[in-house]
């Protein structure tokens, strides 16, 4: 049996809380540190970057994008699109540019991908906004030397729904050469009799067929192309880290090229919020692989 149907409601609230598993401070503090540091790295991404705001891609108040481009970008950069996270409910694409000094240093474009959030936006409807806005990515900008995908928490889940994407369906087949998954959620099922669902109003089969764990297969098409970093904090909860770990396994069970990163130290929050530093270990891996070089990997 899995381990969330053996919990009782209390435990398993508090399992997919990630606030509660800070080892720095407590949960009301952490929100609140965490959207302090991505709003103040957001506005150091503005002025490390050229900034394209509100780019639509498609005809949704909150189908839009924000592109930040290198001062000097070469003529084929890599592509790396942020999914916020936020539990599909919380954040937006206007705190997502914390990452961007160090990579738009390195050459790399950075585009953070807006969409509804709950309860406006259910499940199926976020999970087909962030795969249009690849489409039109890749539509609209055809001289990227590579795309990588970079989500954290639900946007980790966006992320690897995107992986398990049918491109038949959309004429297309974007050149996706990596994915960075940080402290994400696979399995949506866990969550449907908790809080976290009271917005987002998923059924069961909702859950299921927005369970990247369920779709692995779908995604064979990345095979021998595809690089997919999992990623966990050493203080996210053992359910969070429990799927990471479980996703990660079903990626190599699948022939898919996989590999695990725990980082010591680091809560479900400033394990990404540590990107804006250039130093960090996940800044590293990413700059490594998206450009294939970097300092003290």
């Amino acid at each position: 049996m899995c381990s969330w149907k053996q919990m009782d409601l209390e435990e398993l609230q508090k399992q997919y809380s990630p606030s509660c598993w800070s080892h720095r401070m407590d949960k009301d503090a952490v929100i609140q540190a965490h959207i302090k540091v991505l709003t103040e790295g957001t506005a150091q991404g503005h002025s490390a970057a050229q900034s394209l705001l509100d780019v639509p891609y498609g005809s949704g108040n909150a189908e839009k994008l924000d592109i930040y481009l290198p001062p000097n970008p070469s003529l084929a950069p890599a592509l790396l699109i942020y999914f916020h996270g936020g539990y599909w409910q919380l954040l937006s694409k206007d705190l997502s540019g914390f990452m961007v000094p160090p990579l738009v240093k390195a050459g790399v474009v950075v585009v953070s991908v807006g969409y509804d959030l709950a309860p406006k936006g259910n499940m199926d409807l976020i999970v087909s906004q962030v795969r249009r806005s690849v489409v039109f990515i890749v539509q609209q900008y055809s001289t990227f030397s590579g795309i990588y995908l970079c989500g954290h928490s639900a946007g980790a889940h966006l992320a690897a729904m995107v992986l398990c994407t049918d491109w038949s369906e959309y004429g297309v087949v974007p050149d996706v050469k990596g994915a960075f998954l940080v402290s994400g959620i696979y399995d949506l099922c866990p969550i449907v009799p908790t809080r976290t669902n009271i917005l987002l109003k998923m059924t069961q089969d909702d859950a299921l067929r927005n369970s990247p764990m369920q779709l692995v297969n779908k995604m064979k098409w990345l095979a021998g192309n595809c690089e997919i970093l999992v990623v966990v904090a050493e203080h996210d909860s053992d359910e969070f880290r429990k799927q990471s770990q479980e996703f990660y396994k079903a990626i190599k069970d699948a022939g898919l090229m996989g590999s695990f990163e725990d980082v010591p130290n680091t809560d479900h929050f400033d394990v990404i919020e540590k990107l804006v530093e250039d130093d960090y270990i996940l800044t590293q891996i990413i700059l490594k692989t998206v450009t294939r070089k970097c300092t003290n990997c």
